[in-house]
């Protein structure tokens, strides 16, 4: 039975909520979907009790129900999911073999667990009711064992620092099975028109729901990284899934033998992971075009955003955390870089860097002091000089081998001390300097002292076209890792690249207008934009789109305390992704209650959960807020979608804040 509310509508309420209803768009216009309409059939007035589990986390955590917004909301049939298949999360009692692990999973439901002695514990009643509704054979199978080996591989060192831009908990990621499929739709999605069948045309008409629980529904909330589904949907939506970014790089003067006598452009595409391993693949290119010696300066060309760059010390005063890394029309490895420590036999520490920085000092050995290890802040007290690393405090002596990722002040001069550095690591010469410029070389060559073959123009074609990995890889890492840079890249590129659902690119000159215009340099270059070009594109989207208004956005991560986005936003928001052509790519980019992404701990604060294995959830964390949002996969098949907002005037908890969401997962999952 789905609670009703038994409120009635009183003039007072009706007088409070007429204007919602103003913004509601004319539900006469032929583009819109049925997800207007589900809104339609549920009075927005409608609000039932919260369940008793929710209540009574909630009171755990000292917080009221003044401080929630909750919407769970059927979507879809339950004959015809298009959820992925459950993950069933079991305790072997040995290392035998996956036979073992087959045998084992096929006699166990999707909730079973272990105690500590091994021995299966039993489900709870309501749980054994139902558990004739779950079909082994549709469940994927993983050994609690395994993913604690894969977090405890996430606190080793790795090269891929953006596992840790987030203020999220560390993460866990499944194996290499886990990741998406690359899904090459993106001429199916380009127009935006599209149906879940891939056929064009009016859509067909979709099931619609009451909600199953709304509370608050309507009230704007700090959501946190939970904002990151918004622009990683609308991207996926105008972009489409196998869009890619394409870093390009032109030439001034001429060739000869493997010497260029002229500049090199690298023009940036805005690439949210240009790490420094696929910089080096980068010049490695260059190099094998030929040119190992350069008598010119190396341009990057950033051009493609503007006035992007912000305080890395704004938002909480820690600019040398990685998740305060500003966005870049040429982003290096997200202006962070890893210092890992090896403890000596002296008292001291060795110390190397990835990735390295082109004439810049970096300490080599420290000394150590008894303490325990901390952020880098802490045990290193780094900071960041015109020309070298000062390290002003000894390590902590328990740290032994450890990486701590500091961000980079200046993404600009960080980028032109790695080019810089790895150019040279190739066994190449670069005569001139590497320069970063937010303005196109075309514009500014005739500031430039040129003369004899560097004055002549530029290439009429690229030397080298280097792609990203493609927009569903992208957002795999910006949601299941909560990266904020890579959200904000992804942002910028609806206003620079989004051209379909009404969405156009800002352009404040065009490209064509270039005088004699002899390279694709200057026809081919990516719509200049910025942060309020870019949000304006992501509002006229919601407005094409959506009926309820569009969330308040300052950038696009949800690093921010004044954005606000309501529990009615998100949910029409899912609701619409569920029929969209490119839902595989935004629901496999969510993290899986219990088992991987930013809500593996799930697991472990609620171990009896119905939702583990069953939730794809993208989290939410600062300081006065904890949310989630996103799909559930109901015992009984049905999907729903689910949302949860906890904001308060004083700092949260998050370990007893989490628990209140990880209660409505719970309750979810279990109808």
């Amino acid at each position: 039975m789905r609670p009703t509310s038994k409120r009635s509508r009183s003039p007072a309420l009706v007088a409070k909520l007429s204007p919602i209803f103003q913004h509601l768009r004319p539900f006469n216009q032929v583009s819109k979907r049925l997800v207007v309409l589900a809104l339609v059939a549920t009075p927005l007035y409608a609000q039932a009790a919260l369940p008793a589990a929710i209540q009574a986390a909630l009171s755990r955590a000292d917080l009221t129900e003044a401080n929630i917004s909750i919407v769970i909301t059927p979507v879809g049939d339950k004959n015809a999911s298009h959820l992925p298949a459950p993950i069933q999360v079991i305790d072997s009692q040995s290392d035998n073999s996956s036979e073992s692990t087959s045998q084992t999973a096929s006699t166990t439901n999707a909730t079973s667990n272990t105690n500590n002695s091994g021995q299966r514990t039993t489900p709870s009643d309501a749980r054994d009711e139902k558990s004739h509704l779950v079909q082994p054979n549709t469940l994927v199978t993983i050994e609690k064992r395994t993913i604690k080996k894969r977090e405890q591989a996430l606190h080793a060192y790795t090269d891929d620092p953006y596992t840790y831009q987030s203020l999220e908990s560390i993460p866990t990621v499944l194996g290499d099975s886990s990741k998406p499929t690359v899904i090459d739709d993106h001429n199916n999605h380009e127009s935006g028109n599209g149906n879940a069948d891939g056929s064009t045309g009016t859509p067909s008409i979709k099931m619609s729901f009451s909600p199953l629980l709304s509370h608050q529904p309507d009230i704007a909330r700090t959501p946190a990284s939970t904002m990151k589904l918004v622009p990683s949907f609308i991207a996926l939506d105008t972009l489409g899934a196998g869009f890619v970014w394409h870093t390009r790089v032109y030439h001034t003067g001429l060739i000869i033998g493997d010497r260029l006598h002229g500049d090199l452009v690298i023009q940036g595409s805005g690439d949210p992971k240009m790490t420094h391993e696929r910089l080096a693949q980068l010049l490695y290119k260059i190099q094998s075009a030929g040119i190992h010696h350069i008598d010119g300066d190396i341009i990057i060309d950033s051009a493609v955003f503007k006035n992007i760059t912000k305080d890395p010390a704004a938002f909480d005063n820690s600019p040398l955390r990685p998740y305060n890394a500003s966005p870049d029309g040429f982003l290096v490895n997200f202006s962070t870089i890893g210092i890992k420590s090896y403890p000596l036999d002296n008292g001291q520490a060795s110390l190397t860097y990835t990735p390295q920085l082109a004439n810049y000092q970096l300490p080599t050995t420290i000394n150590t002091r008894s303490a325990s290890c901390g952020q880098a802040s802490y045990s290193l007290s780094p900071q960041w000089q015109a020309k070298q690393l000062l390290l002003n405090a000894d390590l902590p002596n328990s740290c032994g081998e450890h990486v701590f990722y500091v961000a980079y002040p200046d993404a600009k001069d960080f980028a032109a001390r790695i080019i810089a550095e790895k150019w040279q690591a190739l066994g190449n010469t670069l005569i001139g300097d590497v320069i970063t410029q937010e303005v196109p070389y075309a514009r500014t060559k005739s500031l430039k002292s040129t003369r004899g073959l560097t004055a002549l123009s530029m290439s009429p074609l690229p030397i080298v076209s280097y792609p990203s990995l493609n927009l569903t890889q992208q957002i795999y890492d910006i949601n299941h890792f909560s990266n904020n840079v890579m959200a904000e890249q992804v942002a910028l590129s609806i206003g620079a690249y989004g051209n379909a659902n009404g969405v156009k690119p800002h352009d404040e000159t065009p490209v064509n207008t270039y005088n004699n215009a002899s390279s694709l340099y200057q026809f081919g270059k990516p719509t200049t934009t910025d942060y309020p070009a870019a949000l304006q594109s992501i509002n006229q989207w919601w407005q094409t789109n959506l009926s309820t208004p569009p969330p308040h956005l300052t950038n696009g991560s949800g690093l921010c305390r004044e954005c606000t986005i309501s529990a009615a936003n998100l949910s029409e928001l899912l609701t619409y992704a569920y029929d969209s052509p490119s839902f595989d790519a935004y629901v496999n980019s969510l993290g899986v209650a219990g088992v991987s992404g930013t809500i593996t701990a799930h697991g472990e604060r609620l171990p009896e959960s119905a939702a583990i294995g069953r939730a794809w959830i993208k989290t939410g964390t600062l300081n006065n807020v904890t949310s989630m949002s996103g799909y559930v996969k109901g015992l009984s098949g049905q999907d729903y979608v689910v949302v949860g907002l906890i904001n308060s005037e004083q700092a949260l908890n998050a370990y007893t804040a989490r628990p209140v969401l990880d209660a409505m997962l719970d309750w979810t999952a279990e109808h």
